[in-house]
């Protein structure tokens, strides 16, 4: 291992679980570990949050986890130590998605990691948002040229590249989002027919403009959204559920869904009337794609094909978010305002003032979640939903 290594570094540990994320979980100082023969050790340098954050912390995905577990899911870094096995070269960029992304340093397996041309925070997003819409809509979508796909939450985090993707296969492609800006962005990535749900009706749109109904659906909203889009499905039409955001803020463990028991009943008939289908979609079951399609992304991506768009924060309320740069000990935590920040701890921070010296350890991770707005095309959401992903970064000395 280079000598410049630290022998400690801090990541992010569910310490319990709920909901709320500040709470469940603790920074941690841990042994810098050595790779083994087949083993890469990456400095993160970007990594990505998502609603599947939550839902893994809350013991949604996994009802009998148990506390202690490393969080996260994705990071882009560079590899800064390989084992003598290991086809990756120190100092080459990857991305990879491991439990526990959420940390300075993280151990991976060599043949897990996608190399990337750059470390860019242009690639985190492909990892988990990107790979879930490709992937569920080639493998359980089966979109084909010409066929017209509906994309819920169009303008989120995976909205944007299943609308993309759909549209590379020669698709008609409808999105639902929740503002004009969000409207404007949907048509900058070729969606033929933005849906702003708060100024037009869903039903109504689809009622008149494709009575033929959807070919296929892909739905992370649930509840109404979820209800309207199975009763428009056309003659073999296929809805894939890629997530629940209207549970994601409940307190239950397990994704429970909104949708009226009336409507829950009536879903039996309505796929038998229509010989259509209705499939889930968790990405980790599908593990031997996730590296050819993430490649693939990566290379749309670099030749710009595809657009990968982050959010940090740009109008939120505190100034706009550079993002919160770690290291936790060596290097600071640092998080970037163009407006002097009070945080509830009673510390402000401006520029690149270090957290560690102002807010005692203990109290860090709870600042960089609490205090991180991020916004959605124009619309300001809080961290504790997570619909679109953002990037923290992550630089040591």
């Amino acid at each position: 291992m280079a000598s410049k290594l630290p022998q400690t570094f801090h990541k992010l540990v569910a310490t319990k679980l709920t909901p709320k994320f500040r709470e469940a979980v603790q920074i941690k100082e841990v042994p810098m570990p050595t790779p083994g023969p087949h083993e890469v050790l990456i400095k993160n340098r970007f990594v990505g949050v998502n609603a599947s954050d939550i839902n893994y912390t809350a013991g949604r995905y996994d009802p009998d986890i148990k506390p202690p577990f490393d969080v996260g899911f994705e990071g882009v870094g560079e590899v800064v130590a390989a084992g003598d096995k290991a086809k990756v070269r120190v100092g080459q960029a990857v991305g990879y998605m491991s439990y526990g992304a959420f940390s300075e340093y993280k151990l991976v397996r060599a043949g897990t990691v996608v190399p990337l041309p750059s470390v860019s925070k242009a690639f985190i997003p492909l990892i988990v948002s990107g790979t879930t819409a490709a992937i569920s809509l080639d493998k359980v979508g089966e979109i084909k040229n010409g066929e017209t796909v509906m994309v819920t939450a169009a303008a989120g985090g995976t909205g944007q590249f299943a609308v993309q993707w759909a549209k590379q296969a020669g698709c008609h492609v409808i999105g639902t989002c929740s503002s004009e800006d969000k409207v404007q962005f949907l048509k900058s990535l070729g969606c033929d027919r933005p849906i702003n749900y708060k100024t037009e009706s869903v039903k109504d749109v689809l009622r008149k403009e494709y009575p033929d109904g959807l070919d296929v659906v892909y739905e992370s909203i649930g509840g109404e959204m979820f209800t309207t889009c199975i009763k428009n499905l056309a003659k073999r039409g296929r809805l894939i559920i890629i997530g629940l955001i209207t549970s994601y803020e409940s307190h239950s463990k397990g994704l429970r869904s909104t949708s009226s028991l009336a409507d829950l009943e009536s879903i039996p008939s309505i796929l038998l009337s229509k010989s259509a289908r209705m499939s889930g979609f968790f990405l980790l079951d599908y593990g031997k794609d996730l590296i050819p399609y993430c490649k693939k992304l990566a290379e749309l991506c670099g030749t710009g094909q595809l657009q990968s768009n982050t959010d940090q924060g740009e109008t939120s309320p505190g100034g706009p978010l550079r993002g919160g740069r770690g290291l936790y000990q060596r290097g600071g935590v640092f998080i970037q305002w163009k407006k002097p920040w009070k945080g509830g701890c009673g510390a402000e921070c401006s520029g690149k003032q270090t957290l560690r010296q102002q807010i005692s350890p203990r109290t860090i991770n709870a600042v960089l979640i609490k205090f991180i707005i991020i916004k959605t095309q124009g619309v300001k959401i809080s961290v504790s939903m997570m619909q679109m992903m953002i990037t923290l970064y992550v630089h040591g000395k």
